[in-house]
């Protein structure tokens, strides 16, 4: 499933490859992953020209001009994949963006994924976007000042708060196991609990394994805009159970936390 690092580098691949470009036409395989009736949905997207791709958690924010904007959130897995030319095209695809200039894109979703279009003045209504939370890997939002007030007065449990969307934008349940790991927090621990030296370091964790990946192009099993896989693969504690503590020798654990599971050393994050 990507998650933030593996949509950053699409979003950017997107934004550098597709700027200016103008749809000529789509094909929609998958209707239900459109947000409104297809008719309308091409009334707003063809004829348009591309000016910038930004990633936002999980999510692709494309904005068409005149007035509009496309949303693309490939769900449990998929493939963005840019084509030059209508040739050596894959066989399975939900929806197909053709350009004026005669290449494309074909968006292919695993299980689901959205492919939404909105006017601009109808961004802030978009419901699955609209209360999207502060994004790691924009230095801008991303401050422990900031960080330090979305956990202040929290209750709950910090992993499920971080993978809450409204929280932190595009953290799931593959990056989460590192991040507690190398924080030293179990997933259950209460964030009322937390000390400030821990809020620190849990706030340089988060950036700091993201950032990890994107800069290798994210995991090792997603594919870039070119169909090229990422090289992140190097997990410290997610998929070991059963093997040895990096840090102290002790058997990693495999949990139930929640609705999911939780890869943990016993040790390291009591």
């Amino acid at each position: 499933m990507p998650e933030l690092p593996e949509i950053w580098n699409l979003a950017n691949e997107m934004d550098e490859t597709l700027k200016e470009k103008r749809i000529a036409g789509l094909k929609v395989k998958q209707a239900k992953c459109l947000n409104i009736p297809q008719e309308e949905f091409e009334k707003l997207v063809v004829n348009k020209e591309i000016q910038e791709a930004t990633p936002r958690g999980k999510w692709i924010f494309v904005k068409l001009h005149p007035g509009v904007i496309f949303l693309l959130n490939l769900g449990m897995g998929g493939e963005v994949l840019y084509f030059p030319e209508e040739k050596d095209l894959p066989e399975k695809f939900k929806l197909r963006m053709d350009f004026h200039d005669g290449s494309l894109l074909t968006i292919n979703f695993w299980w689901f994924g959205y492919a939404h279009a909105v006017r601009e003045e109808e961004l802030s209504g978009h419901g699955m976007t609209s209360s999207l939370g502060i994004s790691p890997l924009d230095d801008r939002e991303y401050t422990l000042e900031n960080f330090q007030k979305l956990l202040s007065g929290k209750k709950g449990g910090i992993k499920s708060f971080l993978m809450d969307q409204r929280n932190i934008a595009g953290i799931g349940n593959v990056y989460i196991h590192d991040i507690l790991f190398r924080t030293g927090l179990h997933p259950n621990r209460k964030i009322s609990s937390l000390k400030e030296d821990e809020v620190e370091k849990l706030f340089r964790a988060i950036k700091e394994n993201l950032k990890q990946s994107a800069d290798l192009g994210g995991l090792a099993y997603e594919r870039n805009l070119f169909n090229q896989p990422g090289k992140f693969k190097d997990f410290l504690v997610r998929y070991r159970e059963g093997k040895p503590c990096p840090v102290c020798g002790t058997t990693i654990q495999k949990i139930k936390t929640g609705s999911t599971s939780s890869y943990i050393c016993p040790a390291c994050q009591r």
